[in-house]
C-alpha cells in the first residue's frame, strides 16, 4: 500500500524524467541497502559511482556531523579553510596544479570548456574534440561533447565549437588536427561508463598525450565516473603515464555530497580570472569536509591495492561463472565492470531479475550491464553476487 502511495505522488508531483524502478530505498548500510518493504538488496550501483565507501560510513557520517554543528554554507566570497585542504589532498602527486570546486559532473566538464577556451582566446584556438561513445554530462556544453545523439534529441541547437572523432583511433584525431588549425582542446574518459566500461587502450592515450604536447592542444580527462579510487588508483589517468592538462571529477568526490571540481595545470589554470566563472554552492564545507573524509581513506597504497586485486577476483570469476552464448563480452578495469551481451532484451532481463533477487546492477547503451559495488565491498559479497548472476542467467530464454 505505501508503495503504490509512492508511485502515485512520484507521479503526481515530480516531472517525469526519469524511469524509475518502482523500490524505494530508505536504508542503507556498507554493500546492502533496504527498502520500505523490508527488502534486502546487495548495492553494486553505488549510487552510480558516488558511494565509493558504501553506506553509512562512519567516517564520512562522523565529517558531516561535525560539521553541521559548524558551518554548512558560506559562499566564496570568503575564504574556506576546507577547500584549501581539500584542493591540497587533491593535487599532492600534481605538482603546482590548481583546483576548482563546483557541484556536479556536468558543471565541472563546463568549466573545464570555459578554461581550455579562455586559454585559447589567447592562441587563437577554439575547437574542442570528443570521441564516440562519449557521455560527459547534460548541460548544454557537456552535451555537445557528448556522443549519443538520444542525449541530444530535442534540445538542437548545440553549442559550436566541438568536433567528434572515433574512440581509441588516434587516426582519426589526427584526422581533424590536420584539417582543423584551431583546435584547442581533447576531451576523453579513460574508461566510458556511460557506454558501458569501454576501456582506453594504453597505446592510444599515450600517443593522444604526446599528440597534444606537440600540437599545444589541453588534454582534459574526464574522470567524474573513474576517478578518486574506481579503477584502483586515485585517477583513472594514473594507469596510462600521461599528464592531462585539466581533469574532471565529480560523483564520488563528495562522499555522498553533491560535489565537483576541475584540477588544471600552472600553466593555464589562472586563464579563470575573478569573475570569468563562479558558483554560489560549489567548495561549501559541508561537501568539503565529507569529501576529505572520502578521499583520505581511499587514498592510500594498501586500500587501492585492495580495490586492484578485487577487480581482478570479481573480473576472473565473472568469466568463469557467466559463460553463456548471450554474453559477447566481460570487461572491467578495478571495480567497474560490465556484461556486455548480444541482445538488449536479455540484457533488460537480466538486469531486472538481477534486482528482484536481490541484487542492484545497472543496464547501460542497452546491452551493457555495469556493475559498481563499493570499494570496500568483502569478497563474500562479490561471491553473492556472482551465485545471484548465474542463477539469473541460467534461467533466462531468449
Amino acid at each position: 500500500m505505501l508503495k503504490k502511495k509512492l508511485i502515485e505522488n512520484n507521479n503526481k508531483f515530480l516531472i517525469s524524467n526519469y524511469s524509475r524502478y518502482p523500490i524505494s530505498i530508505i536504508k542503507g548500510d556498507g554493500s546492502y541497502v533496504y527498502d520500505t518493504d523490508k527488502n534486502e538488496y546487495l548495492d553494486f550501483i553505488s549510487g552510480i559511482a558516488v558511494n565509493n565507501l558504501g553506506h553509512n560510513n562512519k567516517g564520512i557520517k562522523n565529517a558531516i556531523k561535525k560539521q553541521l554543528d559548524e558551518l554548512t554554507h558560506v559562499s566564496n566570497l570568503f575564504l574556506i579553510p576546507k577547500q584549501i585542504e581539500f584542493a591540497k589532498l587533491l593535487t599532492e602527486r600534481l605538482s603546482r596544479y590548481k583546483v576548482f570546486f563546483c557541484n556536479s559532473g556536468t558543471e565541472a566538464n563546463e568549466a573545464a570548456f570555459k578554461l581550455a577556451r579562455k586559454w585559447g582566446l589567447y592562441n587563437n584556438k577554439k575547437t574542442i574534440i570528443s570521441v564516440t561513445g562519449a557521455f560527459h554530462g547534460r548541460t548544454f556544453g557537456s552535451l555537445s561533447a557528448t556522443t549519443p545523439k538520444k542525449y541530444r534529441d530535442g534540445f538542437y541547437p548545440m553549442v559550436p565549437g566541438f568536433k567528434r572523432a572515433k574512440f581509441n583511433d588516434i587516426t582519426s584525431i589526427k584526422s581533424i588536427i590536420k584539417k582543423d588549425k584551431k583546435v584547442l582542446a581533447i576531451i576523453i574518459e579513460p574508461v566510458q561508463g556511460e557506454a558501458g566500461v569501454k576501456i582506453a587502450d594504453k597505446k592510444y592515450l599515450k600517443e593522444l598525450d604526446i599528440l597534444c604536447k606537440r600540437n599545444n592542444i589541453l588534454l582534459i580527462a574526464d574522470e567524474v565516473q573513474v576517478g578518486i579510487g574506481r579503477t584502483g588508483k586515485l585517477f583513472g589517468f594514473e594507469h596510462y603515464g600521461i599528464q592531462p592538462d585539466i581533469i574532471s571529477l565529480a560523483k564520488a568526490l563528495g562522499g555522498g555530497i553533491p560535489c565537483g571540481a576541475i584540477i588544471a595545470n600552472p600553466n593555464i589554470c589562472d586563464f579563470l580570472t575573478p569573475g570569468s566563472h563562479g558558483t554560489t554552492m560549489g567548495g561549501n564545507p559541508l561537501a568539503m569536509a565529507s569529501g576529505i573524509s572520502m578521499v583520505k581513506q581511499i587514498n592510500k597504497k594498501q586500500f587501492l591495492k585492495k580495490v586492484t586485486n578485487k577487480g581482478l577476483y570479481f573480473l576472473d570469476n565473472l568469466k568463469l561463472s557467466l559463460k553463456s552464448k548471450k554474453i559477447k563480452e566481460i570487461r572491467g578495469l578495478g571495480l567497474i565492470l560490465a556484461i556486455e551481451f548480444y541482445s538488449s532484451k536479455i540484457a533488460k532481463k537480466f538486469t531486472n531479475s538481477c534486482i528482484s533477487n536481490g541484487l542492484l546492477v545497472l543496464i547501460t547503451e542497452k546491452y551493457n550491464v555495469r556493475i559498481l559495488p563499493p570499494l570496500n565491498v568483502k569478497n563474500s559479497e562479490i561471491r553473492k553476487s556472482i551465485k545471484i548472476m548465474k542463477t539469473v542467467l541460467e534461467k533466462i530464454d531468449e
